[in-house]
């Protein structure tokens, strides 16, 4: 009998999700119905796997033990979820491609063969976006030296203004390992009052 897996990944990225699904075909001797529902959770330590499925037809089916690992048709790890269709995996590492399978079992321990495999990238952990801030201190000879703090390697457009009618881009930084850039305005004593922002270069 046709086994449908449905394979939902979720990421959180700067407070929205962003999905992707993948349907593919399997089947299991039994015949159930096996639903892979696969969420990446904001915990550093790891991800999380959400396994849901019909329960088998197979009136002689107890249980179901569910399989996996990192290496295909290699399971390392094997949990029995006994007489329930739902059942939550920890600890999956970011960068990581883990391999699902299923079977059932009956009163006496007799396992069904492996259900066809289901496979899951885990995304790489992403650096999450900082929002840019700026320092102003003075500096010799009347000038100012501004330090921007925002994402490791993103590109800022420092921009100035004397009198908020518009906008001059003046440089440019990119954030450095240490998570911040310096920027001398050396043309800050041509002004009578200047203000700056930084715009985030795409």
């Amino acid at each position: 009998m046709p086994l449908n897996f449905n394979k939902i990944a979720r990421r959180a990225d700067r407070g929205g999700r962003r999905c992707l699904t993948m349907i593919g075909l399997a089947r299991v001797l039994t015949g159930i119905v096996f639903l892979i529902l696969l969420v990446e959770n904001s915990v550093q330590a790891g991800q999380s796997v959400t396994l849901n499925w019909e329960a088998s037809p197979d009136p002689n089916a107890v249980g179901y033990n569910i399989y996996y690992g990192i290496v295909s048709h290699n399971y390392t790890n094997i949990i029995n979820v006994g007489n329930v269709t739902l059942v939550t995996i920890d600890g999956l590492v970011a960068g990581t491609t883990y391999y699902f399978a299923a079977t059932t079992y009956d009163a006496q321990g007799k396992e069904s063969g492996f259900s066809n495999e289901a496979t899951y990238d885990v995304p790489a952990s992403v650096i999450p976006n900082i929002l840019p801030t700026m320092q102003i201190r003075n500096a010799p000879a009347g000038q100012f030296l501004l330090t921007v703090t925002g994402s490791v390697n993103q590109s800022y457009d420092i921009e100035a203004t004397e009198d908020f009618s518009g906008w001059t881009v003046i440089g440019t930084v990119v954030i450095g390992a240490g998570g911040s850039q310096d920027f001398a305005d050396v043309d800050a004593t041509n002004y009578p009052q200047r203000f700056y922002r930084t715009r985030e270069i795409p």
